[in-house]
């Protein structure tokens, strides 16, 4: 059965105590505007930072970083698909699923956020 998925944020990790310095420094670097999300507080979004993703600053408990997301209309087999690709489940987070990769970086993989018509014309189609 196949399935569909692409890469839908960058993620931009912060610890929490630099968050808000992080959002200002690459709203203005990226000439994005940096906009609270209320549904998520530990998200800005910078607006239009990366035409055609969502980009946003992650206030983390962790260290910093950078992330990908990818959107998919099937979690568990992307998640299959990655797996096989050399990468490893580290955790769960409500429906996403973090994985790490080869080298080391996390990458999460999501159900579909975007507009459906965004979704399937920007979407590969996998096996």
């Amino acid at each position: 059965m196949t399935h569909r998925s692409r890469v839908y944020a960058v993620l931009i990790d912060t610890p929490e105590a630099e968050a808000a310095r992080a959002a200002a420094f690459w709203s203005a670097a990226l000439g994005a505007t940096a906009q609270p999300f209320p549904p998520a507080p530990q998200f800005t979004t910078l607006h239009e930072a990366l035409p055609g993703l969502i980009t946003a600053v992650q206030a983390v408990d962790d260290a910093p970083r950078i992330h990908l997301d990818i959107e998919t209309d099937d979690v568990e087999s992307e998640t299959t698909r990655l797996t096989a690709l050399g990468a490893e489940q580290v955790a769960r987070w409500q429906e996403c699923r973090v994985l790490r990769v080869p080298g080391g970086h996390l990458l999460c993989v999501l159900p579909v956020e975007s507009d459906p018509d965004t979704f399937r014309a920007r979407a590969n189609v996998w096996p």
